[in-house]
């Protein structure tokens, strides 16, 4: 079991200096207006956003925010022959921005997700509640039945072992959402009018051991610690699956969390999801992935990685290898896939290399408004 680090208390967001230290990370195909009810939580941060689709296409970002926007080209421009790596046509884009970010924290979000509301009518920020989550300890080797016990009002219960309780950092903080849930498409079918109104105030370490299916659309992750695991793999144009992308990157962090001794935290906090996506196009994106998920699981439940890889980029390394050699029979695609996490774990130590002098940048940048 990896020893404990001691994790300093989470300060408030609006702390100047934690403002140089988190990345919002923002794909999208549509001009951003939506970030004008995020911009109480948001304006002291950069934005990277990550432009999908057509780069010839202007997309607004509205005045007043710190940005910088890439698009296609640049992704071609920055990366060169890795750019393969990078999905086209699909939310998966996203994580070109983890990529150029030189933060150690980084917050992604969708351009359809909200601020939610509370059950006493105020307005959730999500953001701080993600920084909480990352700078206070995880239980992953014992769970505690008040789920976590670094809240205001909570601690370890009786029976908790105190040999653990200074627990494991914490390396993913997954949020949730009101209204429009997380659901597949033979689920959205069967359920078309389901909306999500319970609000649970809790927050829980996943066990060591456990899978857990993550959604991209309100996450939060320390980049130092699982960085280079969050490849949202290849999906979109020109792949035979889509909307798989954050589901690659859950698996494949989660085994490493835990070989690593990291954890990972769910629960708070809740975004809005403002719209369904059209579940008949989902299902032609997600058909393969529903059969192949059968496999995949407990191909990622039985995978384990040798005590050399002490870092996360050896443990990526491995686990392509092992995609290589134990799901390529399910279908070719995956031999793509092993050979595209290689070339992301490349261009990822170019890119965040201690040393790298670049002028490489994004198209278009914004400038904070002074106030």
């Amino acid at each position: 079991m990896a020893a404990a680090k001691v994790v300093e208390p989470a300060p408030s967001v609006i702390d100047p200096t934690l403002r140089d230290e988190l990345d919002i990370v923002i794909p999208t195909i549509r001009n951003l207006d939506f970030l004008e009810m995020w911009r109480p939580f948001f304006e002291n941060y950069h934005l990277i956003i990550v432009q999908d689709g057509d780069p010839t296409k202007t997309i607004h970002v509205p005045e007043g925010f710190d940005y910088e926007l890439y698009n296609r080209n640049d992704i071609n421009r920055i990366l060169g022959p890795k750019a393969s790596c990078i999905s086209f046509k699909d939310s998966a884009c996203r994580c070109f921005g983890f990529m150029v970010s030189k933060k150690k924290y980084i917050f992604t979000i969708d351009d359809d997700c909200f601020v939610a509301k509370d059950p006493t009518g105020k307005d959730i920020n999500a953001l701080e509640q993600h920084i909480k989550n990352l700078l206070t300890p995880s239980t992953p080797y014992f769970f505690n039945t008040l789920y976590d016990p670094f809240r205001d009002g909570a601690d370890f219960v009786r029976g908790y072992p105190f040999s653990l309780r200074e627990g494991a950092p914490t390396a993913i903080s997954h949020g949730l959402w009101l209204n429009i849930p997380d659901y597949d498409a033979p689920t959205q079918l069967v359920k078309p009018a389901e909306r999500n109104k319970r609000y649970v105030d809790a927050v829980m370490t996943i066990p060591k051991g456990s899978l857990f299916p993550m959604c991209g659309m309100n996450l939060g992750f320390n980049k130092d610690l699982i960085g280079p695991a969050m490849y949202f793999g290849l999906m979109g144009d020109g792949q035979p699956i889509g909307r798989y992308d954050d589901m690659w990157a859950g698996w494949c962090c989660k085994v490493i969390c835990d070989h690593l001794g990291y954890g990972v935290k769910t629960g708070l906090p809740y975004i809005w999801h403002s719209k369904a996506s059209n579940p008949f196009v989902n299902l032609k994106k997600e058909y393969k992935g529903i059969f192949w998920q059968e496999e995949i699981i407990p191909f990622f439940q039985a995978v384990t990685l040798p005590k050399e890889a002490t870092t996360v980029e050896q443990c990526y390394i491995e686990l392509s290898k092992q995609v290589n050699e134990k799901l390529t029979g399910i279908d070719p695609y995956f031999t793509k896939l092993s050979e595209a996490m290689v070339t992301w774990i490349e261009a990822w130590g170019e890119l965040n290399a201690p040393d790298r002098v670049s002028t490489d940048g994004p198209s278009k940048t914004g400038t904070r408004v002074a106030k």
